[in-house]
């Protein structure tokens, strides 16, 4: 993986590793520790696939990578180090967060059933941490939680976590320790084990991206971090469209899409032109008996979903949390709205004297879409971004496209552009006479006597 940074564990000796969770590992054991890589890029690195260890089918993190491994004597050794991480949102805004290795998220975690798994946790941030390995069934003290089940990891210690890795299926990593700022800067991650046959359920391609939010004000940099429903970018792997990238399949292919939700509300995937089954949970896999069809599945907090599809159908298609706000970008909030209403010279106006006024347009939210010139407070992403093949693609957000196509190579996922239509197969607009078109009344119901009930509460979060 050439855009790895590989750096020597020894530049760091001075932060001193006495801070150990375990102290059955030797002096010996200890000066051997796995090399710190790190990735800074944005885009979808290709699957890791094992050069060590037992065979698996690798997964592809979607805006992300997964972090490679040394064998130490049988058992998996990997390095995470929870630092700040500058992450670029979507090209034109970045963001202050933390992470690991680099990354916001951190890379995926890749191990096979039974693996021995040890993994060493340097802190570089200006705070206590810990991790907690969520979903995996381990010995109590290494769950994470501060407190509990260890100490803190201070600020310039190295920790390590060492379980025998029991069950197959998709989970997460966070941390548990001022557990509400953390996560709100972006510290998480994604976790595979691998059934022991790869032979298991197996698929042609299989992807995963955790889904997050943060609130972050337009122009500024770092999130706020208590926030508790009213975020205002609403991302995948930390990422908005059109910073996601698409996910990239051939006709026919059996896809997995792995998907895990550590923000602070659920979201419905929706998938357009498929039919998929969740075929497995954070508990494990589903049983085909206890599988049905769907085309919107609702991932709620903490939980993850694997779902599968057979991509039969040509073309790129939509893929999306059906919640309408969470497919738009930080300025589609708390925007006024003015539908109707005639604005001419009052833009001018009120912005004279209110700099950052933005009001939606008067025939609704693509008027602003179209306006691609408008200035943004600096490092702002637009409410409405993206261009397709028929111009502004006015969605952003917690939105990608699944891009099917004939005869990609087996480890070719680059963006194959836009999808060439078959002729005759696009909407288009027809002539018609409307003049004779007769217009149906409802019947009258002035007679019927209705109650309105005022609701107890505004509305407030997502």
């Amino acid at each position: 993986m050439t855009i790895m940074d590989r750096r020597n564990f020894f530049r760091y000796a001075g932060m001193g590793v006495a801070g150990v969770a375990v102290s059955a590992l030797s002096k010996s054991a200890l000066a051997a520790l796995p090399e710190i890589i790190s990735v800074d890029a944005a885009s979808t690195q290709q699957p890791l696939f094992p050069k060590t260890g037992r065979p698996y089918n690798p997964v592809v993190t979607l805006n992300g990578w997964s972090l490679p491994w040394k064998m130490n004597n049988g058992v998996k050794e990997f390095h995470l180090v929870a630092e700040p991480v500058v992450r670029e949102i979507a090209p034109g805004m970045v963001a202050n967060l933390w992470g690991y290795n680099g990354q916001s998220p951190g890379p995926t975690i890749e191990v096979v059933e039974g693996d021995r798994v040890r993994i060493f946790v340097t802190n570089r941030l200006p705070e206590r941490t810990s991790i907690h390995w969520h979903g995996q069934r381990l010995p109590n003290g290494m769950d994470g939680v501060t407190g509990l089940n260890q100490p803190p990891i201070e600020p310039g210690k190295t920790f390590v976590y060492e379980f025998e890795a029991k069950r197959p299926g998709t989970f997460m990593y966070h941390p548990h320790a001022d557990e509400m700022l953390q996560m709100a800067m972006g510290m998480m991650g994604s976790w595979v084990t691998h059934p022991k046959n790869p032979s298991f359920m197996p698929v042609d391609r299989d992807f995963i991206f955790l889904l997050n939010a943060f609130d972050i004000e337009p122009g500024s940099y770092t999130p706020k971090v208590n926030t508790m429903l009213n975020f205002n970018l609403w991302t995948w792997n930390s990422r908005a469209f059109p910073g996601i990238d698409p996910i990239v399949v051939n006709k026919n292919d059996r896809v997995r899409i792995r998907v895990g939700n550590l923000t602070m509300t659920n979201h419905p995937i929706h998938i357009h032109g498929h039919e998929f089954e969740v075929t497995g949970t954070d508990g494990g896999w589903v049983p085909k008996t206890a599988r049905w069809p769907e085309v919107t599945t609702d991932v709620a907090v903490g939980q993850m979903r694997a779902i599968e599809f057979k991509a039969d159908e040509l073309g790129d298609w939509a893929f999306h949390c059906h919640k309408s706000h969470h497919t738009m970008n930080a300025m589609g909030h708390d925007v006024p709205t003015m539908i109707g209403v005639k604005q001419d010279d009052l833009m001018k106006k009120i912005t004279n004297l209110v700099p950052d006024y933005m009001p939606m347009g008067k025939t609704g939210m693509s008027e602003m879409a179209e306006m691609a010139g408008m200035p943004l407070p600096k490092n702002t992403l637009p409410m409405m971004a993206g261009i397709g093949l028929f111009g502004e693609l006015e969605m952003g957000g917690m939105f990608t496209t699944v891009k099917v196509r004939e005869g990609l190579a087996r480890n070719d996922y680059k963006d194959p552009g836009n999808f060439r239509h078959p002729p005759g197969t696009v909407a288009h607009e027809v002539e018609v006479d409307s003049s004779d078109i007769k217009r149906m009344t409802a019947p009258n119901i002035s007679n019927v006597r209705l109650k309105a009930v005022k609701p107890q509460s505004g509305h407030e979060g997502h």
